[in-house]
């Protein structure tokens, strides 16, 4: 990123958008949250004090915790979407400095038609992953192995989700459909997962991601051109010379 910093500037901007939009869903949250569980819950009207404080509560903070947990793992994928035209820029600009014929692949497609698949293709796998989050958060309830096994689990998952969204910036460029990302992701867990976990922490600081979005852009381009085996310009340069010592 360092020879990009001004496509770096450009890409701090989606993510305060989204930074922005999100901070001020969970204060309306934090706001009305309780209005809305008493609104939502009437039969509690008439219980006595303290039960019905106490059961509206935790309701609210329930309630707060699952907008906050929403919000950590949409993060990503509104960002991307908000921010499509800048990431695409900056990912092409990548595939350019690292190509040996300093060209970048281009889908050809109208940006109307880029947004709709990476809508689309965001919401499948935000689908999946909520699946795996109730999954997860039942097997919480085992003792032990709830509090300690689940929590780094969920990580690698998480890790595993976030990095085909960022991916997907660079691999929808070249028509990779989303099976078929998936299947390379699944092919390359360790890679996936060296890349993916480490980011899944620092992205529960929503604040945090929206610093690390345009390098994790940049890392996740250079990542999809590894797992589609294309050569960079550094291996283009080593090989004559890797030839010429064999010989």
């Amino acid at each position: 990123m360092a020879g990009h910093g001004r496509q770096y500037g450009f890409g701090l901007i989606p993510g305060l958008i989204t930074l922005v939009l999100y901070a001020a869903a969970l204060v309306a949250l934090a706001l009305w949250g309780q209005d809305f569980v008493a609104w939502s819950t009437p039969f509690a009207d008439d219980w006595s004090s303290p039960w019905q404080g106490l059961f509206r509560g935790f309701l609210t903070a329930v309630l707060f915790a699952l907008g906050l947990l929403l919000s950590v793992i949409t993060f990503t994928a509104v960002t991307l979407l908000i921010g499509q035209p800048f990431y695409e820029n900056l990912s092409e600009k990548v595939d350019r400095d690292v190509a040996p014929d300093g060209t970048a692949p281009e889908s050809g497609l109208p940006l109307w038609r880029e947004l709709w698949i990476s809508g689309r293709d965001s919401l499948r796998i935000l689908v999946r992953a909520a699946l795996w989050g109730v999954l997860l958060f039942a097997l919480g309830f085992i003792p032990v192995v709830g509090q300690t096994a689940v929590p780094v689990i969920g990580f690698f998952v998480t890790g595993f989700f976030l990095t085909e969204e960022l991916t997907a910036v660079a691999l929808q460029r070249r028509r990779v459909e989303l099976r078929d990302r998936l299947a390379m992701l699944r092919s390359r867990k360790r890679l996936v997962w060296g890349f993916g976990t480490p980011l899944a922490v620092s992205f529960l600081v929503p604040f945090v991601a929206v610093f690390l979005m345009p390098g994790a852009v940049a890392g996740a381009t250079l990542m999809a051109r590894e797992l589609l085996g294309e050569e960079t310009l550094e291996e283009a340069a080593s090989a004559p010379d890797s030839e010429s010592v064999s010989w």
